[in-house]
């Protein structure tokens, strides 16, 4: 029986699926888990995202990684995985996935380990980037400059100096 097109996901396997490369993967912030020797590090996860952006395969790029396709799983459904799952989905092509609510918990994350961005040359996976997140800096402080009341006018504490 065929399947209704409209509301099913499309199959990563055909071809149309395949042909699309991707040029650029999100940048994301990795799940914070407690670090393990064999666990799944910053670093492993960024190498999983890049690879499953090579390989169209969980099974397999959980296997480059020298992890297993169930523990990537369990990995996407921990709390704070919503960054490592919208960069997944982006990968494998769900469409209307909904972005993850940024909260302060995120964002003071975000600050303190930075962004991993995986690196796809000619659709091949070659490394991955870690960068300081400066975006999330200054949402940080503009989300706390609207927590503090209206003082008073811009530049009246600095009238105070010139003195």
């Amino acid at each position: 029986m065929p399947r209704d097109q409209s509301t099913s996901r499309p199959d990563p396997r055909s071809a149309d699926v395949q042909s699309r490369r991707i040029s650029r993967i999100p940048a994301f912030t990795p799940v914070p888990l407690r670090p393990r020797a064999q666990g799944w590090s910053p670093v492993r996860q960024a190498e999983f995202i890049g690879l499953l952006a090579q390989t169209r395969c969980v099974k397999k790029a959980a296997m480059l990684v020298g992890m297993s396709r169930e523990s990537a799983y369990r990995l996407r459904r921990k709390p704070g995985a919503e960054e490592f799952a919208a960069a997944w989905d982006a990968i494998v092509g769900i469409p209307g996935t909904p972005r993850a609510k940024v909260t302060l918990e995120t964002l003071f994350q975000r600050i303190r380990q930075g962004s991993y961005r995986p690196i796809l040359r000619g659709g091949r996976y070659v490394g991955t980037i870690r960068k300081p997140d400066n975006p999330a800096l200054l949402a940080l402080l503009g989300r706390l400059d609207r927590l503090l009341p209206p003082e008073e006018d811009p530049g009246e504490r600095s009238k105070d100096y010139r003195k």
